[in-house]
C-alpha cells in the first residue's frame, strides 16, 4: 500500500505539548516521514477568532485555575473551546478538571448550579438555555457561536434582548495586551492567510507566553536541589530544600519573565495568585516527585561505584533492597549505565537485584540466579 503509520501511545511521564520520541531507524527514509504530536490538532485561531482581543485575559484564567462556564450553540463548538482553553498553557499541564460538554443529567449538576457556596475550580461547556440562568452566578462566562440558542422565536427574542455574545466577568488582567500579536492576527484575516498559519501563530504565542512565566519558576527549584558531592552511599540521600516563595519572589528581579517576554504587568502579582491554584500544585508535585527520582538515582549510582569491602556489601545489599521496596518501578526503569559496577562484588551484588526484581514482577524465579533478598 506504501503507507506506514506507527502510533505511540504517552505515558504518563511525557510532557505535555512535547513531540514524539525520535525514532533512529526512520533517519534516512525519503521523503521523510510526517510526524503528529497529536491525532486532532485543533483550529486555535478558529476557536479563538470570536474572542481573540480577550486571549491574554483567557491565558491568565487558565493558568490560575479560574471556575469558566463556555456557553455555546452546539456541542462541537463547546467541545472545542473548552479544549482549546486548557491546551493553551502547553506545556505546563493544565491541573484543573473541565468539562467539554456539561447537560443537567450529569451527576455534579446541583453541585454546580448551588449558589451556596463557590463554583469549583473547572471549564464546563453547556449548550443548554437552562444554563443562562442557574450558572449567571459563575465568575467567568464566555458566550461563543453564532447560531447561540436560537432553535425557536423564543429563544430569539430571549437571546436578542438579554444575551451578547462575548466574556462576562470582572477579573482585572495582571499582564497588558499584547497588541502587536492582534495586529497582527487581524492583518491576517484582511489579506486571507490560511487558518493553519494564524494558529500557528497564536499557539507560538502562547507557548513563549506560558515558557517565560514557567522558566524562573524551573531556576529556582533546581536551585533547590542538594549538590551531587553531598550525596554518599553510606547516607541515606540528602532532602530536597522547600519552595519559598518569598525567596522565590527575590530572584524575578534579576531573572524575572521580562528577560523573556516583552509583555508589562504586574508579573510579581500574577505569580502570588498562581502560587494559590490548583495549577501550582499539580506543578510543584510532579517536579518534586522527579527531583526526588533523580536523587535516588544518584544515590543509587554512588552506592554501586563505591569501593567496598564483604562486610560492608552486606550493608549495601540491605540499602538496595529498602530501595527496592519503596521505588520499585522506578528502579527497574533506571540506565544501564548506573546498573553498571565498577568491581565484581558491585556486579554480583546487581545481578543478585536483577534477579529480585524480575521475581518482584513476575512472581517467577529466575533459575540461573539465586534469590538474595529473602
Amino acid at each position: 500500500m506504501g503507507v506506514v503509520i506507527q502510533v505511540r501511545i504517552p505515558s504518563r511521564v511525557d510532557k505535555p505539548g512535547s513531540s514524539p520520541v525520535k525514532q533512529f531507524n526512520q533517519e534516512n527514509l525519503l521523503p521523510a516521514p510526517l510526524v503528529l504530536p497529536s491525532i486532532h490538532e485543533l483550529d486555535l485561531f478558529r476557536c479563538f477568532q470570536p474572542v481573540l482581543i480577550h486571549i491574554q485575559m483567557l491565558w491568565e484564567l487558565m493558568l490560575l485555575g479560574e471556575p469558566i462556564v463556555v456557553m455555546a450553540p452546539s456541542p462541537t463548538v463547546s467541545s472545542e473551546m473548552v479544549l482549546a482553553l486548557t491546551s493553551c498553557l502547553a506545556p505546563l499541564r493544565y491541573c484543573c478538571d473541565y468539562r467539554p460538554y456539561f447537560t443537567i443529567h450529569d451527576s455534579e449538576f446541583k453541585e454546580y448550579t448551588t449558589r451556596t457556596q463557590a463554583p469549583p475550580n473547572i471549564v464546563v461547556g453547556v449548550t443548554n438555555p437552562f444554563f443562562i440562568k442557574t450558572l449567571q452566578h459563575w465568575p467567568h462566562i464566555l458566550r461563543v457561536g453564532k447560531d447561540l440558542f436560537l432553535t425557536s422565536a423564543f429563544f430569539l427574542v430571549f437571546v436578542l434582548f438579554f444575551f451578547n455574545l462575548g466574556i462576562y466577568t470582572s477579573y482585572k488582567t495582571f499582564l497588558h495586551k499584547d497588541k502587536t500579536l492582534i495586529k497582527r492576527l487581524l492583518k491576517g484575516i484582511q489579506r486571507k492567510r490560511p487558518s493553519e498559519v494564524q494558529s500557528a501563530l497564536l499557539r507560538r504565542h502562547l507557548l513563549e507566553l506560558t515558557q517565560s512565566f514557567i522558566i524562573p519558576l524551573e531556576h529556582y527549584i533546581a536551585s533547590l536541589m542538594p549538590l551531587q558531592r553531598a550525596i554518599t552511599p553510606w547516607k541515606n540521600p540528602p532532602q530536597i530544600r522547600p519552595f519559598r516563595q518569598e525567596d522565590f519572589m527575590k530572584t524575578l528581579e534579576h531573572a524575572g519573565p521580562q528577560l523573556t517576554c516583552v509583555l508589562k504587568g504586574d508579573w510579581l502579582g500574577l505569580y502570588r495568585r498562581f502560587f494559590k491554584s490548583p495549577n501550582f500544585d499539580g506543578w510543584y508535585r510532579q517536579r518534586h516527585k522527579e527531583m526526588t527520582q533523580k536523587l535516588e538515582a544518584l544515590h543509587l549510582e554512588a552506592i554501586c561505584e563505591a569501593d567496598k569491602s564483604e562486610v560492608e556489601i552486606v550493608d549495601l545489599v540491605l540499602k538496595l533492597r529498602e530501595k527496592l521496596v519503596s521505588f520499585p518501578p522506578f528502579f527497574l526503569n533506571l540506565p544501564l549505565s548506573v546498573m553498571a559496577g565498577r568491581d565484581q562484588g558491585s556486579h554480583l551484588l546487581l545481578r543478585k537485584l536483577s534477579s529480585c526484581s524480575w521475581t518482584w514482577r513476575t512472581g517467577k524465579r529466575d533459575s540461573h540466579e539465586s534469590l538474595v533478598f529473602v
